[in-house]
């Protein structure tokens, strides 16, 4: 436990250490029952071929991970693409990026900045949770980022509002990455569009299978229809419909919602391979 109802999972998993790359998730199960969960990759430790991810207990599937000691029944990846900074690190090397983690979406803002100031790129970071007590990793924080601003709802710790109050001289950034709620990400994204810098969000919709077969994480990005886990997760934060993202999660949790959807999107429902039009 790394803070109230946050856990590290390690899990000892050789071929997706040595394939997995910053952005990318895994999807795990704790038993053969299990729901699939997904998990942003927070760190790949290739020297012991370890996998740790960072979860939130949020139901009862997380809580069930919670009770796993020895082994989980699977962790399939690393799915989704990597993140678009380290796909393109030669493009940013002479930037300064600005980092906005929400929750537990530090932890794969983490794996990005880690890899990216590594390789000399400066990078700044606001973090915010809703108390002092939720925040975590902050010794890690500290040996990786040039400047960072801590945020809390409730001020028991930095500056007390939420991340976009923190967010100042954005003038002095090339790019900016946020991770976190969809809510958050959305306000971000509204700031940083009124200068024109650069944004990408980590989009966490529901997903299930994690391949773009069962439609749960469909998206609409720049009027196209899109999915988070063969497309992203990340997308141009300026051009994701954040409304219509989080319109569709409340409306996927229940079985009727699941087939109101299916009918009205039709054949743009599901992803198949992710390399097609899904068209």
């Amino acid at each position: 436990m790394l803070a109230k109802n946050i856990y590290l999972l390690e899990v000892e998993a050789p071929l997706i250490v040595t394939k997995a790359l910053p952005g990318q998730f895994v999807i795990v199960m704790a038993s053969s029952s299990s729901e699939r969960i997904p998990l942003t990759i927070y760190e790949c430790d290739k020297k012991n071929n370890v996998v740790s991810l960072v979860y939130q207990v949020v139901g009862a599937s997380t809580l069930e991970l919670t009770t796993v000691e020895n082994d989980l029944y699977s962790i399939v990846g690393p799915l989704g693409k990597p993140s678009i900074l380290v796909s393109n690190i030669d493009e940013y090397k002479d930037k300064k990026v600005l980092f906005v983690a929400g929750g537990v979406g530090i932890a794969p803002v983490m794996a990005t900045l880690n890899y990216m100031s590594s390789r000399g790129v400066l990078c700044d970071l606001i973090y915010g949770a809703k108390s002092s007590d939720l925040l975590i990793l902050e010794d890690k924080i500290k040996k990786s980022v040039n400047n960072y601003k801590i945020v809390t709802d409730d001020g028991t710790k930095g500056i007390k509002g939420n991340v976009v109050d923190a967010m100042e001289r954005l003038e002095d950034y090339d790019v900016c990455l946020t991770v976190g709620p969809v809510i958050m990400m959305k306000y971000v994204s509204l700031k940083t569009k009124e200068i024109g810098l650069k944004t990408i969000v980590s989009m966490n919709p529901i997903m299930v299978d994690g391949t773009g077969m069962c439609g749960a994480c469909r998206l609409v990005v720049d009027g196209k229809v899109l999915f988070a886990c063969v497309d992203g997760p990340e997308f141009d934060g300026h051009k994701v419909d954040f409304d219509l993202a989080m319109e569709r999660m409340n409306i996927y949790k229940t079985f009727e919602g699941r087939k109101y959807l299916e009918a009205i999107e039709g054949n743009t429902h599901h992803g198949g391979c992710g390399e097609c039009n899904h068209e």
